[in-house]
């Protein structure tokens, strides 16, 4: 073997998660009847008799038997103590002769290959969650860190799969102290740093080290699932600014581009150190364009579409934090957000979710007068009067629906001043009030959903007391929960857009609202108990006085209703 062949030389790196395709059958096929020819070749003799082919097709059947029952050793403590020890020595001789012989790899290429021959042996470690703790104490963990910047792209991957496996979130579930060791070990020894190095020199076109890149992707996820805490320290350790570096790429849609949408939204989702993080490296901007293609086309495949949801999903929580409110709005996410609305797309209803948080609370104040200016009245009211049939096709209910555009009329009644506000309340009179006939139909529709749980609640509630037990303010909570599912935090946002166009002085509107009230049977005090309840339980992530002056300006609203 000359040194260009053993340059080029690959160990077999074993078992790989499942990813998109695996090899051929015919090539799998054909690569074990080779080998097994070779190892036939070294038993039987190369003679010429008939013999020879009864003896062959003996040995092959004997080679099969013995493939089919390979012998598994039971892992102990005795026997991983061996496996890290051999490991240790093997990786200590391959970096000894790495750098005794830089230039001549026929001397470490043996050792490279035992090195990657016993890190597949490990992968049975994880069998064993809860002998963990030998890992660490053994300095094993410390060892692997250490080889994820190994020259050779072979072995880094290599432990990359290991660590896989054995951050795999069921296995880390099997063993609590002993998954605690390992992942507090991995965190001291900066795994996500280590790992985002690693992915930067992978070259995704090879398809090894494509796979190398969405098991890394793999082992952050399983460790924010079992610690979401340290969202914000992997994202601080460059994997945020990988993550938008990949995800803008121009590359043909793969499992990898998904992968990193998914990676994103995680770590996204209820933090504010990452959502701070993606808006100073104009991630904003970022997500903006990776959603425009999807302005004026529908995904292809389910796979892209799952992509296109969790960038919606990162950039709503982006839009939690209020400077990304303002990033959103130079960046003309409003714009595109409308021309999504009425293209019609599948994009449709997650532009829908974007512009319900762009506009919510009062950070949402400047965003709300752009949405006017750039005439989204047009477009958001038609999806008021009527709930399209695409919506529930691109997988968003029809309560979804309403809750989003309720909820973006809401904003804009408390954050409009002056001339947009007019324009605003001006469409409840347009043709004979047909706005307020849909918000009173509405309005009824959600108060019977309600109703009905609270029926359901009360009997249980019943049944608890008669049967000794007492309810707590945890039940309580939960049973409060239940309600705004069944439709309550839809008919608190009816109700109060409600009392917001009555107070406004048009007449015309307060006379249809009490004219509908009467006619089915409606009643003030029961808009005036749900905003009361709903100015109540205001408050949660907000600052005190800001909640303090909302519930003074809907407690004034409810006595003028």
């Amino acid at each position: 073997m000359d040194v260009g062949e053993l340059l080029n030389y690959q160990p077999d790196r074993g078992a790989k998660r499942p990813r998109e395709k695996e090899e051929d059958g015919d090539e799998v096929r054909a690569k074990t009847k080779s080998n097994r020819d070779i190892r036939l070749q070294q038993i039987v003799p190369d003679t010429e008799t008939d013999d020879q082919d009864i003896d062959r097709d003996m040995i092959l059947e004997k080679l099969l038997d013995h493939e089919e029952e390979p012998e598994v050793e039971p892992v102990d403590e005795s026997s991983l103590k061996k496996m890290i020890l051999t490991f240790e020595k093997r990786s200590y001789k391959n970096q000894e002769l790495r750098i005794k012989f830089p230039d001549n790899p026929e001397k470490f290429m043996e050792t490279e290959l035992d090195l990657n021959d016993v890190l597949q042996e490990m992968h049975v470690i994880a069998t064993m969650p809860d002998l963990y703790h030998l890992l660490v104490e053994l300095n094993a963990v410390h060892s692997l860190l250490g080889l994820l910047s190994h020259e050779n792209t072979d072995i880094s991957i290599a432990v990359v799969d290991l660590l896989q496996e054995l951050t795999d979130i069921d296995t880390l579930h099997e063993s609590e102290e002993g998954a605690e060791i390992l992942i507090d070990a991995l965190l001291e020894g900066q795994v996500v740093a280590l790992l985002v190095q690693n992915m930067e020199r992978l070259n995704e076109q090879v398809k090894e080290e494509a796979d190398g890149v969405y098991n890394t992707l793999a082992i952050i996820e399983n460790m924010a699932e079992f610690r979401p805490g340290l969202c914000t320290e992997a994202a601080q350790q460059g994997l945020m600014q990988w993550l938008l570096k990949r995800i803008k790429v121009k590359m043909p849609f793969d499992a990898n581009k998904l992968y990193c949408s998914e990676i994103l939204a995680i770590l996204l989702q209820n933090h504010d150190g990452p959502r701070g993080l993606l808006g100073e490296l104009d991630g904003i901007d970022v997500l903006l364009q990776q959603l425009s293609v999807f302005k004026r086309h529908n995904p292809t495949t389910p796979e892209e579409q799952e992509m296109m949801e969790n960038l919606f999903d990162a950039l709503c929580s982006c839009l939690m934090l209020g400077a990304n409110r303002d990033r959103f709005l130079k960046g003309e996410g409003l714009q595109l957000m409308n021309l999504m609305l009425r293209e019609k797309k599948m994009s449709r209803a997650g532009a829908l979710k974007v512009l319900d948080h762009s506009m919510m609370g009062p950070e949402g104040h400047d965003n709300c007068h752009k949405f006017v200016d750039i005439l989204g009245l047009r477009t958001v009211f038609p999806l008021f009067m009527k709930t399209p049939k695409k919506m529930r096709k691109a997988g968003i209910s029809e309560k979804e629906h309403e809750e989003h555009v309720c909820s973006i009329i809401g904003s804009m009644l408390r954050n409009l001043k002056a001339q947009q506000r007019s324009r605003l309340l001006s469409k409840f009179t347009e043709n004979d009030c047909e706005k307020v006939d849909r918000l009173m139909e509405i309005h009824f529709k959600y108060l019977e959903a309600v109703q009905q749980a609270d029926k359901r609640i009360e009997g249980e509630k019943h049944d608890i007391v008669r049967q000794g037990e007492i309810l707590d303010d945890g039940m309580e909570d939960e049973f409060y929960l239940r309600r705004l599912d069944a439709g309550l935090f839809v008919l608190q946002l009816i109700c109060y857009i409600m009392v917001e166009i009555c107070s406004a002085g048009i007449s015309q509107v307060q006379q249809r609202v009490y004219q509908i009230l009467n006619l089915r049977g409606g009643s003030t005090k029961v808009v005036r108990h749900i905003m009361r309840e709903y100015a109540e339980n205001m408050g949660q992530g907000k600052s005190e006085d800001t909640v303090q002056n909302e519930q003074r300006r809907i407690m004034e609203l409810v006595e003028n209703f």
